[in-house]
C-alpha cells in the first residue's frame, strides 16, 4: 500500500495544524472502509456488508505492511499489493 490518494482537506476557524505544509496522510485501511460504506448501497445489506466487512476488520487488526490482499467487492481499485523486501 506504498501509494497514497490525497485526502482532502476542509477550512477551519483555527487554520492548518502545524504549519501550511503538512498535509495528512488516508488511513492505510481507508478503502476497505469505503468497500463496506459502498456495500451498504449494494442490494440486501445483510448479504453485501459481511464480506467487506470481513476484509476490513482483518486490515485493522493487522501490523502495518501485512493488510489482506484480497480484491475490493465493490470499489474498482487494483487490489492492494504487499511490497517484498529482498536482502
Amino acid at each position: 500500500m506504498g501509494e497514497t490518494r490525497p485526502v482532502p482537506r476542509r477550512d477551519s476557524p483555527w487554520g492548518l495544524p502545524e504549519g501550511e505544509h503538512r498535509q495528512p496522510k488516508a488511513h492505510r485501511c481507508n478503502d476497505r472502509a469505503e468497500d463496506v460504506i459502498q456495500a451498504c448501497f449494494e442490494g440486501n445489506p445483510f448479504k453485501t456488508v459481511p464480506g467487506p466487512f470481513k476484509l476490513f476488520w482483518q486490515c485493522m487488526r493487522s501490523k502495518p505492511g501485512e493488510e489482506p490482499t484480497e480484491p475490493y467487492t465493490y470499489l474498482q481499485l487494483d487490489p492492494p499489493t504487499r511490497e517484498v523486501n529482498l536482502e
